[in-house]
């Protein structure tokens, strides 16, 4: 015969167990979070007669309340994760001797997956004149169940949902980056002429940076050239610079002079950076009749001019501040200059010559000029640039957009 007891116990078996199917296919019906949530707030309240519940999570390096029942803000306040329940590795009733953050509370519940805590539940303020066992005591293993079951699929979802937006991230880096390479000429699209010879190398740190060069045939005797640099890098970088290159654009004509169009370009990235950002940059005009380049240096490295014929290497440094640094640029300086044949011209942004060494930045124009000033052909320097950065990144020392132009006349 079955006896009485048995049929109790039996009895409460069965509602465990239906409990824990119904939190087990709440979960695989996949609910949002918030959903789950309130299944388990329900079971805990109407199911196990639970009057207030606390619940911690740890993730991403911090504890974090997840769920907060019948508990005001205050209590919540007070208790600090790290000093007040750290101690707990097994589930304890504290009625007896109650630590004074939690003496509001009858039990603590730790949560754990493979062998790491990763949350706590805090339960109390039961009916005290329920009778029989105390919902607190008899319930505690089953409350643990089940809330590690949630612990667990919301930590899932978490990471689910941040591998989505990793992806979703990716293919906006993916699209940036296609529309990005668009904006810069390829060798294929630089302009040719028995005239002078153009060579350029371009590598963002990121799928997307905050470089930009451009070489545009203003006319048939007119090459307008620059090189740009936004301050920073990634995103916030590349979407500054893809408006300024459509800006240069519009702005770049033959007729144009460059003090008047430094000022517009400098209204511009005001405009678009927000006094967040500034742009340095070299512009430069070309003449092939007259073989005089004239332009002007807004705060841009100094690019390298070497005349063959006197052996000698002259940095480009007039001009003016960079783009966006003030609302108005107070001066500009314009720089002319002879262009010898055979003289050779190289332009980079700071990429190319700030390096990371041990964790020191280092930087020096030395090796730079080294390769430029000398009898070998405009070509063969570009091969050596392009040997130095190499050498760069198979030591790790790049840590920002590198770009190199250079004209050979």
């Amino acid at each position: 015969m079955v006896t009485r007891l048995k049929k109790r116990k039996t009895s409460l078996f069965q509602d465990r167990l239906n409990i824990l199917l119904d939190i087990a296919q709440t979960i695989n019906e996949e609910h949002s979070v918030e959903e789950l949530l309130a299944e388990f707030e329900s079971v805990l309240l109407n199911e196990l007669e639970v009057g207030k519940v606390l619940v911690f999570t740890y993730h991403d390096g911090a504890w974090e309340n997840l769920l907060s029942t019948g508990v005001d803000q205050t209590e919540l306040q007070n208790i600090d994760v790290e000093r007040d329940l750290i101690k707990y590795s097994q589930i304890e009733n504290i009625t007896v001797s109650h630590p004074e953050q939690l003496k509001s509370f009858d039990s603590v519940i730790p949560l754990f997956h493979r062998y790491k805590c990763i949350g706590y539940v805090l339960i109390g303020d039961v009916d005290e004149e329920h009778q029989g066992i105390s919902p607190t005591i008899k319930h505690l293993k089953l409350i643990q169940i089940i809330s590690n079951l949630i612990i667990v699929f919301i930590e899932n979802k978490k990471m689910q949902n941040a591998l989505l937006e990793q992806e979703a991230m990716k293919k906006e880096m993916e699209l940036a980056s296609r529309i990005q390479n668009q904006l810069v000429p390829k060798d294929k699209e630089l302009p040719i002429s028995t005239k002078y010879n153009i060579s350029v190398y371009y590598r963002p740190q990121f799928e997307v940076g905050g470089d930009y060069y451009d070489f545009i045939k203003l006319s048939n005797n007119v090459l307008g050239f620059c090189i740009a640099d936004v301050s920073g890098k990634g995103i916030a970088a590349s979407l500054i610079m893809s408006n300024f290159q459509a800006v240069f654009r519009a702005l770049f004509s033959t007729r144009i002079n460059l003090k008047k169009l430094i000022h517009q370009l400098n209204e511009k990235v005001n405009d678009s950076a927000n006094n967040e950002k500034f742009i340095t940059m070299f512009l430069g005009k070309y003449n092939t009749i007259t073989r005089k380049l004239t332009y002007v240096n807004a705060g841009h490295l100094p690019p390298l001019l070497f005349d063959a014929h006197k052996n000698k290497l002259t940095q480009l440094e007039k001009g003016c501040i960079g783009l966006g640094m003030l609302d108005e640029i107070p001066s500009i300086e314009i720089g002319k200059v002879k262009i010898e044949k055979g003289s050779k011209f190289m332009a980079f942004t700071d990429g190319l010559v700030e390096l990371e060494n041990g964790g020191q930045i280092e930087s020096g124009l030395e090796h730079i000029e080294k390769i430029l000033s000398n009898n070998k052909s405009f070509d063969s320097n570009m091969s050596e640039i392009k040997s130095l950065i190499d050498d760069h990144l198979k030591s790790d020392s790049l840590f920002d957009d590198v770009t190199v132009t250079g004209i050979g006349f």
